[in-house]
């Protein structure tokens, strides 16, 4: 069992910077493939990011390509996400997730074997 916690999200105007936190705790929680979900309002889940379990790999889906990082420190349990150039579109409660073995390469829902408890990220333009 893996318990995450997310953290940094907030209110922010189009353009700016937000670096959200998920800090995870549990068996063997540095060993796991990860990656970031959201929910923009209204519509389903959507796949953001995801990194190996190692952090040298990395993906990212079209829409942030350029302008998200996703990263990890395994010694502090934490992965990140570095939001930069946000749009009013990329609005939504962003979720961590423990990914399967196939997240990296189907990165959907299916493959979250863990979620947090999401964090609102709101961008004005």
């Amino acid at each position: 069992q893996v318990q995450l916690s997310e953290s940094g999200g907030g209110l922010v105007q189009a353009g700016g910077s937000l670096r959200l936190s998920c800090a995870a705790t549990g068996r063997s929680a540095s060993r796991y493939d990860m990656g970031w979900f959201r929910q923009p309002p209204g519509k389903a889940h959507e796949f953001v990011a995801a990194i190996s379990w190692t952090g040298g790999t990395t993906k990212n889906t079209d829409s942030v390509r350029g302008r998200f990082t996703i990263s990890r420190d395994n010694a502090e349990n934490t992965v990140y996400l570095q939001m930069n150039s946000l749009e009013p579109d990329d609005t939504a409660v962003y979720y961590c997730a423990v990914g399967d073995k196939t997240i990296m390469s189907r990165s959907t829902t299916r493959d979250v074997l863990y979620w947090g408890q999401g964090t609102q990220v709101t961008v004005s333009s």
